[in-house]
């Protein structure tokens, strides 16, 4: 893949992540509105993150991280990938029809270690309800992602990147056609209806979970089988490469079985805490929006390039591809990290403060936000460098910097819980986050050129520093300048709007200015 062509494919997968990004603001405005940090907001937010929680584990975490490479260079060597492919489903399709049913039986035991705070109240059992109906996601969306890894690593980035578009458009459908008609999904969930504010609503997305899931699903298929890939189900059978693909995916299994642990660590220390795990969610939203645009664009587009360039021996364009992959990174995001900081409390309140979501969550949101914000780059480097030891089938040295990263997060957030309450979850999971960077690129340093930072990279990662803090000063004063016109409903979107705008002008002219990002260079790449 030549430079135009992956920063094209970045760019194609940023686009439709920012789709849905948006769609999920959407998504998340109608739930705070309609169900703000309440009781039936918390159980929903934690049925719903346990299948998400082990999709990331099994399927976009250890298994696409195996199967990206070992597919790539199947399709690169004209061996029968697609064979490859179909015995891959297969095996994970029994896999996981046998943990979701485990999953729905257990699922009381799944809510208490997810969040054993709930355990006291009402939260608990609403969980429990919503969890079985939710859980089943994980399959179909694991199917989707091996699916996605497929033709992401034919480079065909649009299906895969558009599919979590439906989901979003399902949940929001959902809601304002459920208030709208006034559904009784609470009944048929057999629950109270009466018995807290919102949960028909909670009821209905609950139910629309797997509906997104079956949405995806078929979306990513038909994009498969017009590729020329008939990913059709068959009986498993345990080939030397499917045997290979354990081996290789066993200990991305265990570093992917860390990382959900250290967010199952700041969900214990947030369901302690009433609301926390709402506050704790939306903050996540917005901080996954930069996220989602570049660094899931920057680790979906660059696995299988680097995979392909370190087949064909290619160590000099797999330098580029990396160094221009973390370059175009750190240049958004940590402007972005800048702004999530600065103006943390304008972005909380206008976006979500409205309905059952008071000025109270807006604060507490807002502070979560902006300790997020300040791990935003440690996030996105991730993406970048995780890469260089997935292309080389090394998956166990990230599992031991995974392990080093969990324990940094348990003691900051179980430590400092009981002195600073729930913020300890945020601070907990950042200071990991820049652990487990520190740990990645020290431990690359020994990779050869292929993973070096070269000195375009050295010379232009200052000034994007030194752009992104004239853009936080610009951004801190006009906040405040412009606080009564943030306040005001008629006013506040027209001028958080602006705010942003005047932010994103600011930082580009300066980059410009400095040299940390040439707007000749990034105008050529977007047109190209």
């Amino acid at each position: 893949m030549t430079p135009i062509r992956l920063m094209s494919s970045f760019l194609t997968v940023g686009g439709w992540t920012f789709a849905s990004r948006i769609l999920g603001f959407v998504r998340d405005i109608l739930i705070a509105a309609t169900l703000g940090a309440g009781p039936v907001a918390e159980a929903f937010l934690v049925a719903f993150s346990l299948p998400n929680m082990f999709r990331r584990f099994f399927a976009e975490g250890a298994f696409n991280m195996a199967f990206i490479p070992m597919f790539s260079k199947r399709l690169e060597a004209g061996e029968d990938a697609e064979s490859f492919a179909r015995d891959a489903m297969a095996g994970m399709l029994v896999l996981l029809t046998g943990f979701t049913l485990l999953g729905i039986v257990a699922m009381p035991l799944l809510v208490t270690a997810m969040a054993s705070g709930f355990a006291a109240d009402e939260r608990f059992d609403l969980a429990v309800v919503f969890g079985r109906i939710a859980f089943p996601y994980i399959l179909l969306i694991s199917l989707a992602a091996l699916i996605s890894g497929v033709l992401n690593a034919s480079g065909r980035f649009v299906a895969a990147a558009a599919a979590p578009v439906l989901l979003n458009v399902v949940f929001i459908l959902v809601i304002l056609v459920g208030q709208t008609l006034d559904l009784p999904a609470a009944a048929l969930l057999g629950l109270d209806q009466a018995s807290q504010p919102g949960l028909e609503t909670g009821s209905l997305l609950a139910l629309a979970v797997p509906v997104g899931g079956v949405v995806q699903l078929a979306l990513v298929w038909w994009a498969a089988n017009r590729a020329g890939f008939r990913l059709r189900p068959r009986l498993p059978r345990l080939t030397p490469e499917l045997k290979r693909l354990a081996i290789i995916a066993a200990p991305a299994m265990l570093a992917g079985g860390v990382v959900q642990l250290n967010l199952l660590i700041g969900r214990q220390v947030a369901s302690f805490f009433e609301g926390a795990i709402a506050w704790l969610n939306y903050a996540d939203r917005l901080y996954q929006l930069p996220l989602g645009v570049v660094g899931i664009a920057v680790g979906v587009v660059l696995l299988p390039d680097l995979s392909r360039r370190l087949r064909a021996g290619d160590t000099a364009g797999g330098r580029h591809a990396f160094n221009r992959a973390s370059e175009i990174s750190l240049a958004l995001t940590i402007p972005a990290a800048v702004a999530l900081i600065v103006i943390a409390s304008p972005l909380v309140s206008v976006l979500f403060e409205r309905g059952r979501f008071d000025a109270a969550d807006t604060a507490a949101t807002a502070l979560a936000l902006a300790v997020y914000g300040a791990g935003l780059p440690a996030f996105v480097m991730q993406k970048s460098l995780q890469p260089l030891y997935f292309a080389r089938e090394n998956t166990r040295t990230p599992f031991y910097y995974a392990l080093a990263s969990l324990a940094v997060n348990a003691v900051i957030a179980i430590g400092l819980s009981p002195v600073i309450g729930f913020i300890a979850a945020a601070i907990g999971t950042t200071l990991a986050a820049w652990a487990m960077v520190i740990l990645l690129w020290r431990g690359a340093r020994g990779m050869g050129e292929a993973a070096a930072f070269d000195d375009r990279f050295r010379r232009r990662l200052p000034r994007i520093l030194g752009a992104a803090a004239i853009m936080g000063g610009v951004l801190w004063a006009l906040a405040a300048i412009m606080a009564p016109w943030l306040s005001t409903p008629g006013l506040r979107y027209a001028a958080l709007a602006l705010l942003v705008a005047v932010g994103i002008a600011v930082y580009f002219a300066a980059a410009h200015v400095t040299g940390g990002l040439p707007i000749g260079e990034l105008r050529k790449t977007l047109r190209r």
